[in-house]
């Protein structure tokens, strides 16, 4: 069998004090995150001379390295030097974008909500509204175009997550309700369709590729997840009638071992460790459904993905966060933010020094991106400095 992780021998929690009276990591655990932080940053600088702006997308292109620019701008005190570098990273997307591609990860959609709201905190009104418009706008095509998915990477629940981040960081005042719940409607709509038309027992089913796949990235997870995020009244009826139901059918599917099948019928079974296919993209819905229903086995099934994650978490594939150990330790992190175990916050600790102190053994297609190389890394190292606050990039809302 093909080696897909390190054997994990870092040191588990045992029972140590970790954080100061602010809530953050003592400054002795602090200085060597920081300290990797810097050196990373030098190392990605360094790389991105010699990139090329032709993608602009936010998985692999420069609209991640402005989110990552965003994160440290809040990171950093307000710097608005973090802001002038992430407009400077928007700016050519921004001027060549069509409005074609839908998702905030892989679509212009993402571009377009950074801009809003990169342009509102430089203090650009004029520009960040018409980011606005230009992101609304595409609300009919991803509603009435019958050939498009639903999933997060390509698909509609990606739509709306830039509207969503949008509305979290400038105000829901700024976007219409009405085209969220368009777009939220338009989904609920497509998975009761499927799962009539093909026959499954639980409400809510999807495809890509004409493929059922379960996790983050193109999958029921991270679709369910994303249907959980949206917090207006009129939605609750779907989560408790359509979500719940699905999600219970979900539990059923965990392995043994508590990671989680990248698709119905897949070839690699218990294999894929990653937030992209496996237990660390599903661990956030199955906490986010213990926070909305308070149902026990949701919290079990995300202590059982923490267990194995820990255990197989170490991926050879790289320290990025889409199918990387930062990926895997965000899983740590919503652990500690749902149990206040510092358990789970030393995991996340472990698995951030790691990514400092190993070279990965593979070299990512994107070396230097958000979701696949260094900006990630950097992302979720800068995270760790402030563990309460954490959120997954691109996924959960802030």
């Amino acid at each position: 069998m093909e080696e897909r992780h390190y054997p994990n021998r870092l040191e588990d929690y045992r029972g140590q004090s970790l954080l100061g009276d602010d809530g953050k990591f003592l400054e002795r655990l602090r200085k060597p995150i920081q300290q990797g932080i810097d050196h990373l940053l030098e190392r990605l600088y360094s790389g991105l001379e010699t990139q090329t702006d032709d993608d602009h997308s936010v998985y692999t292109g420069m609209g991640g390295i402005a989110l990552l620019h965003l994160r440290l701008f809040s990171a950093m005190k307000q710097d608005r030097g973090q802001l002038e570098c992430a407009l400077d990273c928007l700016k050519p997307a921004l001027r060549r974008l069509k409005g074609r591609r839908i998702s905030f990860l892989c679509g212009d959609a993402g571009p377009l909500a950074l801009g809003a709201v990169v342009h509102e905190k430089l203090g650009n009104a004029a520009a960040s509204v018409d980011c606005i418009k230009r992101l609304e706008k595409m609300c009919d095509a991803v509603c009435e175009d019958p050939s498009l998915p639903d999933e997060m990477l390509y698909g509609r629940v990606g739509y709306m997550f830039a509207l969503l981040f949008v509305a979290a960081n400038l105000g829901q005042d700024r976007i219409h309700q009405d085209i969220v719940l368009k777009v939220y409607k338009c989904v609920i709509d497509s998975g009761i369709h499927m799962s009539q038309q093909q026959g499954w027992r639980h409400p809510l089913m999807y495809a890509w590729h004409d493929k059922h796949y379960l996790g983050a990235a193109h999958g029921l997870a991270g679709i369910y997840y994303m249907l959980m995020q949206v917090s207006n009244e009129s939605v609750k009826k779907y989560v408790e009638e359509l979500v719940r139901p699905s999600l219970e059918w979900m539990l059923t599917l965990q392995f043994p071992s508590g990671n989680c099948p990248s698709s119905i019928g897949s070839s690699t079974g218990d294999k894929l460790v990653h937030w992209c296919h496996g237990a660390p993209g599903w661990i956030h819905t199955f906490i986010l459904a213990h926070k909305k229903f308070g149902e026990d086995r949701y919290l079990q099934a995300a202590i059982r993905c923490a267990d194995m994650i820990w255990e197989r978490g170490l991926l050879m594939k790289g320290h990025g966060i889409c199918h990387g150990t930062a990926g895997n330790g965000y899983a740590f992190l919503a652990m500690y933010q749902m149990t206040g175990d510092q358990k789970y916050l030393h995991r996340a600790y472990q698995f951030g020094l790691f990514c400092i102190q190993h070279k990965p053994s593979r070299l990512p297609d994107a070396p230097f991106s958000l979701f696949e190389g260094l900006a990630g890394t950097i992302y979720f190292l800068t995270e760790l400095l402030e563990p309460s606050d954490a959120k997954f990039p691109a996924f959960t809302l802030p």
